[in-house]
């Protein structure tokens, strides 16, 4: 991100097989029958699921794979880490910039790998499991370099302060390729936490279709916590040059029991949950009402996730503890429905939910995930919610996050679909350096860093390249938004805005598809009576 100094207040192969029996197709034909018959204001979520993927492509380091789809990027990257001695290729660029920033790369796989555990079904009918799974692997493979033994774990490549001198492609980096790391000397639990979660739970995913490759990754994410556990502290402590783009402003509690919660969910095994619960108060897990859920604070997901412990018979005994957390999880989901007493989170006038000005966007994505799955949990048991301001049912809170989610391909006073390539109408100018220079495949020709910003940054044009499925930083709180490639707040887009929306843009196609079938067996009912 190109954000310095950022003083942020927390507000309290894959191993998939392709599935092509006749009911998967017939779904899908479904999909397209719907698509093409839908009104003219529904969203083609099937178009949307796909782009989202496609994103990941284009933030991809390293040697690319001869599947690539996203054919303007190359390899890059492809020394990362050769002066310490240790193969970090690959992973994820997090943003418009060239460092590798462990701590979003982590949550962003962590959120793909959630959405593709919860939405299985209707990733797999909308035929993108596949590439869900590229895109968490592509993660977790590199997670596996960068945990070079049980108690280091390489933290960022690349420095911040002189890639932003730079405005260059991928392709052609001269900026710094240092490598920075956490050990028992220079601790990070927030790290180490956040990629044991991440691993833990792309562990689920891959259980059934690559039981090895599963297996590897709880290894990982098992050493990572009992190591983040054992050596406590701040990552932004050990690796000072981070604290200017990706402070952990939360502390590393909050990853802790986040980590716990996900390799209990990844093992079963009582020593996680035990971990929860008897750190529950001590670590803010039952303490802190919070009313954001983002890269670096983790307990409403968290206290959402022990939430759904409480249905299973066997944490009878703990429904105490479990139900404080509820207590806060719901505080997080009446707040987003602005339910809460005095203390909810804010709106644009034509309803967008907005934390703060720069990449207001990561926040909404995070919350219409978050509220989603609160929604089916509470179908599933038949629940509803209590609030302050009032009692509300599962489809109210599930129709508020679809309209956050259609806020952002379209449903907004500019028309302006903010995921980029959807559409007609999105933001033609990313704050991106691949995007905005002309491709290396196209032009080999070596573009240094001040030739970048000579030729390039400054254009007027819309970037040459189209970043597909990237969820910009979105409009300010008067739900205005400039289109320009130095308004970084607004035009830059992240790894983890769109990481949450995979799965989201899956279940409202599943959705909008039952919808539609009822609708026609009515109507054919009513014709025939």
């Amino acid at each position: 991100m190109e954000e310095k100094n950022r003083k942020k207040q927390v507000q309290y192969h894959s191993g998939a097989s392709k599935i092509s029996n006749f009911g998967q197709w017939s779904t899908i034909l479904f999909y397209i029958f719907m698509t093409i018959f839908t009104t003219a204001n529904a969203f083609d979520y099937m178009d949307a699921l796909s782009k989202s993927l496609l994103y990941f492509e284009s933030q991809r380091s390293g040697r690319l794979p001869h599947n690539q789809r996203v054919t303007w990027r190359d390899h890059s990257g492809l020394t990362d880490g050769l002066e310490q001695g240790v193969d970090l290729v690959g992973g994820y660029y997090d943003a418009g910039d060239h460092v590798k920033f462990g701590l979003p790369m982590a949550f962003t796989v962590t959120m793909l790998s959630w959405g593709a555990i919860e939405f299985r079904r209707e990733i797999v009918a909308a035929g993108e499991m596949e590439h869900a799974m590229e895109a968490i692997k592509w993660g977790t493979d590199y997670f596996i370099k960068a945990h070079t033994s049980p108690n280091v774990l390489w933290a960022e490549v690349g420095d911040g302060d002189t890639d932003h001198y730079c405005w260059q492609r991928p392709e052609d980096m001269t900026t710094s390729r240092q490598a920075y790391k956490i050990d028992e000397n220079n601790p990070g639990s927030d790290l180490a936490g956040e990629t044991a979660a991440a691993m833990a739970a792309a562990s689920l995913v891959f259980r059934t279709t690559n039981p090895h490759y599963s297996h590897l990754l709880l290894h990982h994410a098992q050493q990572l916590f009992e190591f983040g556990d054992m050596y406590r502290g701040k990552y932004d402590g050990s690796v000072g040059v981070v604290k200017s783009y990706y402070a952990s402003v939360s502390g590393y509690m909050d990853e802790l029991l986040w980590a716990a919660v996900w390799l209990y969910k990844a093992t079963d095994n009582e020593e996680y949950l035990e971990y929860v619960l008897n750190k529950a108060h001590i670590f803010g897990g039952t303490g802190w009402a919070i009313t954001e859920f983002s890269w670096d604070v983790k307990y409403a997901g968290l206290q959402l996730m022990a939430s759904k412990l409480l249905v299973e018979e066997k944490q009878q005994q703990h429904t105490q503890i479990l139900e404080q957390y509820r207590s806060k999880a719901e505080y997080y989901i009446c707040s987003c429905l602005n339910k809460n007493n005095g203390s909810n989170v804010e709106r644009t006038p034509a309803g967008l939910l907005y934390v703060r000005q720069w990449n207001n966007m990561q926040y909404v994505s995070t919350a219409a995930f978050l509220l989603t799955l609160y929604s089916d949990f509470l179908k599933s048991t038949n629940q509803n919610l209590t609030c302050h301001e009032g009692t509300i049912g599962h489809e109210e809170i599930f129709s508020f996050a679809k309209s956050q989610v259609d806020y952002i391909l379209g449903s907004n006073p500019l028309n302006m679909s903010y995921l980029v390539g959807y559409g007609s109408n999105y933001p033609r100018r990313v704050h991106h350096r691949g995007a905005s220079i002309v491709s290396y495949r196209e032009n080999k020709g070596f573009i240094g860093c001040t030739q970048g910003y000579d030729n390039w940054y400054g254009r007027e044009e819309a970037n040459p390249n189209v970043l597909v499925g990237a969820l910009v930083g979105g409009p300010n709180s008067d739900d205005d938004f400039m289109d320009q490639r130095d308004n970084y707040v607004q035009t830059e887009a992240c790894t983890y805005n769109t990481a949450p929306l995979v799965g989201l843009f899956a279940k409202f196609l599943d959705s909008e598809g039952k919808k539609l079938l009822e609708e026609n067996q009515n109507s054919h009912l009513v014709a025939s009576y």
